[in-house]
């Protein structure tokens, strides 16, 4: 199949009677938009092919950019700078299109709207209404002649825009997060959780896209914290209906499990390099793409299902429901004090228990323990500001105690796929003895850990 890759040109500073539109350069935020698309594009096989730049100011430096980050693909060097693609013409680029040599595969065309936009919906009759600036589709058209392209040719289409690229950039256009110190518990519950649905639904095109990770990181913490509220929540009030739809949520958080799991361990071998031979690591580092391929094709496939749809409108639909706002009613501080002291206690109870021979399990435990002591505080953040700030080092400790299981269970699972491979075996076996001397460390640390119940009072008095 032949492949058409089709980019707008990214942001560029407006006109002006002085300056030619053919002369506009490219804003901040044009430079950062294809920045972004640089590795994106890389990241999807979009740069391998011949590139055809428009002439304009605009298309230049939208390249130079993305050159810039990828210096060892020599983007300007193989690129062709056309002015006959300087053209808000979709019939003028279909003729220049026709026009390519058959023996060209694969091309990429950085030039402008209306243009792209048009041919696109000429090629494709499921391409989108628009096309930001800086924004690619990519289309697969029929293996036949250039010249032979017919109306809705295309047999597949996908669309990136930088805002789906980069969290960085999606954070400077997110839903704004609600204004909360002045608030009681219940319009907080209430304006926390319409904030984290509209978050959850805008990250989604992200996680999709699977190019940054940090979009997924951010999917599963919102998809956590509003059943982590939900269900703090529910140990205070009776609410009709809430445990149910927490089980939802929760089974579509576990849905992100392994893929984060997988962005984390890739990520750590970056920082502090596994101690394996380079054989083997590069069988490692190739083992969990691919693990991460099938996971995130696994979750993708989740997310396009009608009923993942249905479940997040249901749970929208139930946080503004009259019913839901008349249980939050009864909430109130004395309340939530009065069940928090209840689950001090058994973390406590929890933590006393713990030796150096206590199973993982214990320790997974008591780090759920602290998250729903920590989420029920933050039902009441101005009484427990200062509390809520001394469960941060504890959390950390936990939480690089779970990283450490869950980095051994996929080196076990990589020793165990590779038959025949008794070396691997031993240098992973000896991998997995050195992660369990740092859990053994970080059990010691966690056990010196003073209770929670007199952190709290001490806080409390301050």
């Amino acid at each position: 199949m032949r492949q058409l890759i089709l980019m707008r040109h990214a942001k560029a500073k407006r006109g002006s009677k002085k300056m030619a539109d053919h002369d506009r350069p490219l804003s901040k935020r044009g430079r950062r938009q294809a920045a972004a698309m640089a590795e994106a594009m890389r990241h999807w096989k979009d740069l391998e092919g011949e590139i055809h730049v428009s002439g304009a100011t605009r298309t230049h430096e939208t390249l130079d950019e993305m050159a810039k980050r990828l210096p060892e693909l020599a983007l300007s060097e193989r690129a062709d700078f056309d002015e006959a693609l300087y053209t808000f013409d979709a019939n003028a680029l279909l003729a220049w299109l026709q026009g390519l040599p058959d023996a060209t595969e694969r091309v990429l065309v950085i030039g402008h709207n209306p243009a792209l936009l048009e041919l696109a919906r000429w090629l494709c009759p499921t391409a989108p209404d628009e096309l930001p600036t800086g924004s690619m589709l990519h289309l697969s058209l029929p293996d036949t002649p250039w010249q032979s392209l017919e109306r809705h040719c295309a047999e597949r289409m996908v669309s990136l825009t930088p805002e789906q690229a980069s969290h960085a950039l999606f954070e400077r256009r997110a839903p704004e997060s609600p204004k909360l110190d002045k608030l009681g518990p219940k319009r907080r519950i209430l304006e926390m959780l319409a904030h984290q649905y509209r978050r959850v639904r805008a990250l989604e095109l992200g996680v999709v896209a699977g190019v940054d990770a940090e979009f997924l990181h951010q999917y599963r913490v919102t998809l956590r914290r509003s059943r982590a509220i939900g269900e703090s929540v529910l140990t205070t009030i009776k609410v009709p209906g809430l445990k149910k739809r927490l089980k939802r949520l929760k089974r579509r958080a576990q849905a992100t499990s392994d893929l984060r799991d997988l962005d984390v361990f890739l990520e750590s071998l970056t920082v502090t390099p596994p101690p394996l031979t380079s054989r083997s690591r590069q069988a490692l580092e190739r083992w969990l793409q691919a693990r991460r391929e099938e996971a995130h094709a696994s979750l993708c496939r989740q997310l396009v299902q009608p009923d993942y749809a249905e479940v997040m409108q249901d749970w929208w639909d139930f946080i503004n429901s009259r019913a839901f706002k008349q249980a939050l009613a009864g909430l109130s501080s004395k309340r939530i004090a009065s069940v928090l002291i209840e689950r001090l206690e058994r973390h406590d109870q929890a933590l006393a228990a713990l030796t150096l021979e206590s199973d993982d399990e214990a320790l997974h435990d008591l780090r759920k323990a602290v998250k729903r002591v920590r989420y029920l505080a933050e039902l009441d953040p101005k009484r427990h500001r200062e509390f809520l700030s001394g469960l941060k080092h504890r959390q950390r400790l936990l939480g690089d105690f779970q990283d450490l299981c869950t980095r051994q269970a996929w080196i076990e699972a990589f020793a165990a796929s590779a038959r025949n491979a008794p070396r691997r075996k031993r240098e992973c076996d000896a991998w997995r003895a050195a992660l369990e001397e740092q859990k053994q460390a970080l059990r010691e640390e966690i056990m010196a850990l003073a209770p929670l119940s007199g952190t709290y009072r001490e806080a409390l008095k301050r």
